[in-house]
This record gives C-alpha cells, sequence and structure tokens, in this order.
C-alpha cells in the first residue's frame, strides 16, 4: 500500500516536458493568444449565455453575475499567469500540477479539464448550429427538427449535422498547423469585436429603461431565479465565458518566450472579454423582457430582428456564424493539446503523444475531433451550457493551490517567473476559495456529471493510466 501511495504522489521531472514538448513548434506571439483568447470568450458565449442566464437565473442583473465571475475568473488568472510562466508545458494544469502535487491529482485535474473542453466544444457548435437555423429561417428555409437539434424525443430531435459539420471543419483546419490557424483566427477577431460593438450601438437605440426593473427579481423558493441565488447561479453558469485563458495556457509549449507572452495573453483576454459582457448584457436585458430569452440560442440575433434591425441582425448572424469558428479553435486547439499530454505521460495509449513530420500532434487531434462530433451532434444546446463550468472551477481551484507549491521552488529547481501572483500567500486562497464556491452554486445536473465523470477518470487511471505510465516506469 505504501508503494502504491508512493506513486500515486510522484511528482514529474520537469526536464521530463521539457525534452518531449521539444518537438511542438513555438510558433505563437502575444498577439496571436489574445486572439484566441479574446476569440473563445467574445465567441459563442456572448452571444448566447446572457440572453439564457437572464432568463434562468438573473433576470436583468445578469451584468452582476459576469462581474462576479470575472472576479473568481481573475484570480485564478494570475495564478495562471504565473503557472504558465515557471512551466510552459504542453497540457496546462495537467502539467503543472503533475510537477506540484504528484501524477494521481494531475491526472483528475487534467480529466476534468477535458470534460470541460469536451462540452465547451459541443456547446460553441450547438451554438453556432443555432445561429445558422436562425440566419436560415429568417430567409424562409425550414430546415428538419431530426437533424437540427441534439436528440430530444419531445421535440423530434435525433441529431444536429450542422454541429458536427463545424467541429470537422475546424479538425481540418487545425491539422494544417497552429501558425497558419493562427492568422485566420486573428482576422475572424477583428471582425467579430466590431459587429459586437456595432450590437451594442444599434442595441443601445431600442433599450427600454423599464426593462431593467426590477433589476433583481425578488428569488423564487424552490428555483434558482432571483435575488442573490440567482445572480450567483447566473455567475456560475456563465464561467464557460472565461474558459478562454485555460486553453490559452494549454498551448504555452508552442508560445514565443512563454514568460512575457503567457501573462499578456491571459490577463488581456480577460479584461477585453469582461468589458464586451457587461455591455452586450446590458444592452440585450434592455431592449427586451429578460423572460423572452428563455431557451434562446441565438439572443442577439433575435433581439434585432425583433427591434426592426433585419439589416444589422442579419449582419451579426454572418459574423456570429463565422466568428463562432474562432471560438472553436481555441478550444479543440487546447483540447489535442491535453489528449497529447496524457499520451506523451503513458497515462492513456502513446501514440496520442506522438507529432508528425510538421510537428503537430494530429493523432489526438483526429481523436478529439471524432468525441466533439459525438457529444456536439447528440446532446442539446441548453443541457451543456448548464454543464460546461464544473471542469472549469475544479482546475482553478487546483491551480490556484499549486501556487503553494511552486513559489518556494521558484529560483531553485525551476526558473523565476516574469509575472507573480500579487498579495502571496492571501490571494492563492482566496482564488480557490471563490471557485469553490461557485462550484457549490453549480445546478445538480452539473455536480452529478462531475460525480460521474470523475469515477470513469479514476477507473482508467487505475485500469490503465497507472500500469503505463512514464514516469512510474523510471
Amino acid at each position: 500500500m505504501g508503494n502504491l501511495f508512493k506513486r500515486l504522489f510522484k511528482k514529474q521531472d520537469p526536464s521530463f516536458y521539457e525534452s518531449h514538448d521539444s518537438k511542438l513548434e513555438p510558433s505563437l506571439g502575444a498577439k496571436d493568444l489574445l486572439g484566441l483568447g479574446v476569440g473563445m470568450v467574445v465567441g459563442a458565449a456572448i452571444f448566447t449565455l446572457p440572453g439564457i442566464v437572464a432568463a434562468d437565473h438573473s433576470g436583468p442583473a445578469v451584468a452582476l453575475s459576469f462581474i462576479i465571475g470575472v472576479i473568481g475568473a481573475g484570480l485564478s488568472a494570475f495564478a495562471y499567469a504565473e503557472a504558465s510562466s515557471v512551466l510552459p508545458f504542453a497540457g496546462s494544469a495537467f502539467s503543472w500540477i503533475n510537477v506540484l502535487f504528484g501524477e494521481f491529482f494531475g491526472w483528475l485535474t487534467g480529466w476534468a479539464l477535458l470534460a470541460e473542453y469536451f462540452i465547451s466544444v459541443a456547446f460553441v457548435a450547438s451554438g453556432w448550429s443555432a445561429y445558422v437555423q436562425g440566419f436560415l429561417n429568417s430567409m424562409g428555409m425550414k430546415i428538419p427538427t431530426a437533424i437540427t437539434s441534439g436528440f430530444n424525443p419531445k421535440t423530434g430531435g435525433v441529431v444536429d449535422l450542422f454541429a458536427a459539420f463545424a467541429v470537422i471543419v475546424v479538425g481540418l483546419l487545425l491539422s494544417r498547423g497552429v501558425d497558419k490557424v493562427s492568422q485566420v483566427e486573428n482576422a475572424i477577431v477583428v471582425i467579430k469585436v466590431l459587429v459586437v460593438v456595432l450590437f451594442i450601438v444599434v442595441g443601445f437605440t431600442a433599450i427600454h429603461p423599464s426593462n431593467y426593473v426590477p433589476f433583481i427579481p425578488a428569488h423564487q423558493p424552490g428555483t434558482s431565479f432571483g435575488g442573490f441565488q440567482g445572480v450567483m447561479a447566473g455567475a456560475a453558469q456563465i464561467f464557460l465565458a472565461y474558459v478562454g485563458f485555460d486553453a490559452i495556457a494549454a498551448n504555452t509549449a508552442e508560445t514565443k518566450n512563454p514568460g512575457k507572452n503567457m501573462p499578456i495573453g491571459i490577463i488581456g483576454t480577460l479584461l477585453i472579454g469582461t468589458a464586451f459582457f457587461v455591455l452586450v448584457s446590458l444592452v440585450l436585458v434592455g431592449m427586451f423582457k429578460y423572460n423572452v430569452y428563455a431557451n434562446n440560442a441565438e439572443p442577439a440575433a433575435w433581439a434585432l430582428r425583433k427591434a426592426g434591425h433585419y439589416l444589422t441582425a442579419n449582419l451579426l448572424s454572418i459574423v456570429a456564424i463565422v466568428g463562432m469558428f474562432a471560438a472553436l479553435i481555441g478550444i479543440h486547439l487546447a483540447s489535442s493539446r491535453l489528449i497529447y499530454s496524457f499520451g506523451r505521460d503513458g497515462l492513456l495509449p502513446s501514440f496520442l503523444g506522438k507529432v508528425n513530420k510538421h510537428h503537430l500532434p494530429n493523432n489526438a487531434l483526429t481523436v478529439v475531433t471524432v468525441a466533439a462530433v459525438l457529444v456536439a451532434s447528440v446532446f442539446p444546446f441548453t443541457f451543456l451550457s448548464n454543464l460546461v463550468s464544473a471542469g472549469t472551477l475544479i482546475a482553478f481551484i487546483m491551480v490556484s493551490l499549486s501556487i503553494y507549491a511552486l513559489r518556494p521552488r521558484e529560483g531553485k529547481d525551476l526558473p523565476m517567473p516574469k509575472f507573480k501572483m500579487p498579495l502571496y500567500p492571501v490571494l492563492p486562497f482566496a482564488s480557490a476559495a471563490f471557485s469553490g464556491f461557485i462550484f457549490y452554486n453549480l445546478s445538480i445536473d452539473a455536480k452529478l456529471l462531475m460525480l460521474g465523470w470523475f469515477a470513469i477518470g479514476i477507473l482508467i487511471y487505475f485500469l490503465y493510466g497507472l500500469r503505463n505510465s512514464k514516469m512510474n516506469q523510471k
């Protein structure tokens, strides 16, 4: 038993990651990281979540949910920035926790991240599908329900072919190389930001102040709507919006000068994204009463069409359709690098940790694409939106706590960081506690999903990972 515990908590030597990740080509600069991050944050979430959260939880106070969410995410972003500066390895939190706490905790953290990435890819693809359908419907084209939504016997939905198509296209793009994709991503992000600004300006002219009253609706007992409970439930759900900087960190090994560029990409993404989220949320709930956005996966375009701004609505839909690919690219890229890291460490079959002659882990990319197609095409959009934050929060908690193990090793067996989390040792604990509180406010579905997901992950680790781990073969 003692030997088992020793193996579970054995820490990875950073030189192992340095030698293996050297096969990946560093090609991303600060601008590329901001493009990836903002492309994800100002992506499906900004065009979909504000309406859903307002209708289901917070009412007009949805902007408060985003502000509370960014406080928790911002604290974690400081921890991510320091960890990525010291440990520039593929796999982000999975690799960091392996080095700092041991393989078992690293695997659990990585497994939680994998759930987040898979569900995020499916969520964004489903949101993209909804915008395509809304755009086609506005032009008089009606697509059969059986092929336009996830499995739902009540509505006749069987499979979402649009979502599957989006995932496949992004997978093919990424197989050509990160540097080529980042150029496309940066161009899409610039266009998308301009259209978000256009929505804010045009939507502002259609605001009715009465829609903000009451700003925080009374709590409805037995539900997660209204009052402080509703605002916090909304903050828990919108953590999807902030997976952008986590996905940025997954690409550390392919970043030029990560000690400098990673903090810029992570913190810059958070600041830019939050400003847009708050403004879009306030405009959206000001245009129409919050309850009309229930189960609406394209609230921004819908609101513009309802207000008579058909040209702007169709422009937003077109840009959302193109722009959501930017979000898909970022998440898809991060999930493939995480699977590569599992294969690199021997915790999943080693072929996943191989790179091709172009220095790309396309074996991992193929597996991720197939799995994401299955999840995105089968599960309904609203179901996915309730589940996506759990894995993110677990990773935030672990990375925040990891600063206590990281700081004593800096300047000794690990490099000194170019960025340090401020107010140490208070802020790492505050960050972990905040994320823990948000996790407590998640829906029961999200908690049960993570419990089941962890059970599967622990089985895989003990039946395969522990036996094949390259660290334990030393």
